[in-house]
């Protein structure tokens, strides 16, 4: 009776086993089956719509509630015309405007008693700077900011003697600096003056607008370029002479029948697309783009003006396709 009962349980278990492994496999064909890929048939519930807009035939689409879409920073814009600008990259260096920075003298020779300003610091036209005592009349005189401006430099101490014409204050006006941008090659041939340009702040990224006032005549001898000179305003103090900056020289514009961001193109199955809102709903679009630069694509085939295409966040658009794709994969 034992060894009958221990083949019973044993039998028992390897059931057991087999209906697990066929609960597990009931979507996998046999081992032996010789059904081909082909022969396969998924049937008609599995060739239907998945019921989100990502048929294996139709276009690529996901569907966002508008206020989620809001909350996600997705944001649309119609297509339109617009202009593609021919840009040129640059480097250069901030520099004082010639004619705003001042060397204060001193008038006499002689001791100097005091000194009241230091580098950094900002003075006004008329403030006294220094005292001296002249050698020649033993008497004190003092010397005042010939410009309102910042001090740049000091190069006298209390109780040195200051020489007749010797400068002690170097003062700068740098509510307006030069920036001078260094180009080279050909670009020397396109760049001339009265063209837009667009300078940044290594710092901080900080931009500002100007237009390129002159090419200077001749060729920095160290770098063997040209360097063509804009005005930048320096109300917030932190364009710095000496410091270097980026530029984007705009040499000329051409117009576009259709413009888009670059924002709004992304890339998906190796095609260049742009997402067309219409309702909650949003389409990838392959289109073929033209000229570009630095901000906008020129669009030649694929849309229509007037096309509600996303320009901000598209990548959150392309993400929730590539994830609901992944999700319907057999």
């Amino acid at each position: 009776m034992t060894a009958s009962l221990s083949r019973t349980v044993l039998a028992a278990a390897v059931l057991l086993a087999v209906f697990a492994l066929s609960g597990c496999s009931k979507d996998t064909p046999p081992a032996s089956s010789t059904d081909t890929e082909a022969d396969h048939d998924h049937g008609p519930t599995e060739d239907a719509d998945h019921g989100d807009g990502h048929d294996d035939e139709g276009p690529q689409r996901t569907t966002i509630p508008a206020a989620m879409a809001e909350q996600a920073g997705i944001r649309v814009a119609p297509v339109a015309a617009g202009t593609i600008a021919d840009e040129h990259d640059v480097q250069g260096l901030l520099t004082p405007v010639d004619g705003r920075v001042a060397q204060v003298m001193a008038r006499f020779p002689g001791p100097i008693r005091s000194l009241r300003a230091n580098v950094g610091d900002t003075v006004s036209t008329g403030q006294v700077l220094a005292s001296i005592e002249s050698n020649l009349s033993l008497s004190t005189y003092t010397v005042s900011a010939p410009i309102s401006g910042v001090v740049l430099a000091r190069q006298a101490q209390v109780g040195g003697v200051a020489g007749e014409g010797t400068p002690l204050f170097e003062i700068g006006d740098l509510s307006t600096l030069w920036v001078d941008l260094h180009i080279f090659g050909n670009d020397t041939q396109h760049i001339t003056a009265g063209v837009p340009v667009t300078v940044s702040r290594m710092t901080d990224g900080v931009s500002q607008t100007t237009t390129l006032e002159r090419v200077l005549p001749g060729t920095a001898t160290a770098s063997q370029s040209t360097v063509a000179r804009a005005s930048l305003r320096n109300d917030d103090g932190l364009w710095r002479p000496g410091a270097a900056v980026k530029a984007r020289i705009v040499v000329a514009t051409t117009a576009a029948a259709q413009v888009v961001p670059l924002t709004a193109v992304q890339t998906l199955e190796g095609k260049d697309v742009v997402f067309v809102r219409t309702g909650d709903t949003y389409t990838a679009r392959p289109v073929t783009l033209g000229a570009r630069d630095a901000q906008n694509a020129e669009v030649t085939d694929g849309l229509s003006v007037g096309e509600d295409v996303v320009i901000e966040q598209s990548y959150v658009i392309k993400a929730d396709i590539g994830k609901a794709g992944a999700a319907h994969e057999h």
